[in-house]
């Protein structure tokens, strides 16, 4: 992308909701989520670490074309919800990101529950929930390789 000099991947799961709401209750969340896919949150870390030094949002380092790579939604009612298991990400097949959904810092009610007190969730939306350690840099060409159980795999190029 544009105007930066430190594209890096990051593996998500993705939750897609099929309703909406304010101020949920974690308890009850997962009844908004309609499916799982596979994602590739890429930011501009040149951009978001220029942002954060100036008290400045992330807007510019996280929204761009191309920015927020995300597979086909997998529906909860034919694969069931998604909370333990192997997400990784490989580059041009090193692995550099290895972890379990189970070992996320919030898991996706509390995502949820915590989202819908500062703004209503709706139908449709999609929810990038955090990523393993071993953020890393893409260059043009670069192959990005991600799995989750569950939902399979995603394969994306990195071009210029």
């Amino acid at each position: 992308p544009p105007r930066t000099r430190r594209l890096e991947h990051e593996a998500e799961l993705v939750v897609a909701l099929g309703e909406g709401g304010s101020n949920v209750n974690a308890g009850s969340a997962l009844e908004l989520v309609w499916g799982y896919a596979i994602g590739n949150d890429l930011t501009r870390r040149d951009l978001q670490a220029e942002a954060k030094k100036l008290g400045r949002p992330w807007t510019m380092a996280k929204g761009f074309d191309g920015s927020a790579v995300c597979g086909p939604v997998h529906p909860v009612s034919a694969d069931g919800h998604l909370d333990k298991g192997s997400i990784s990400l490989s580059v041009n097949g090193t692995v550099r990101q290895q972890g379990d959904l189970a070992l996320m810092i919030w898991s996706v009610p509390e995502i949820i529950a915590e989202l819908s007190a500062y703004v209503r969730l709706e139908p449709g939306d999609l929810i990038y929930t955090g990523t393993p350690a071993g953020v890393g840099v893409l260059e043009p060409g670069d192959v990005v390789d991600i799995a989750i159980d569950g939902l399979g795999a995603l394969t994306n190029r990195i071009v210029s």
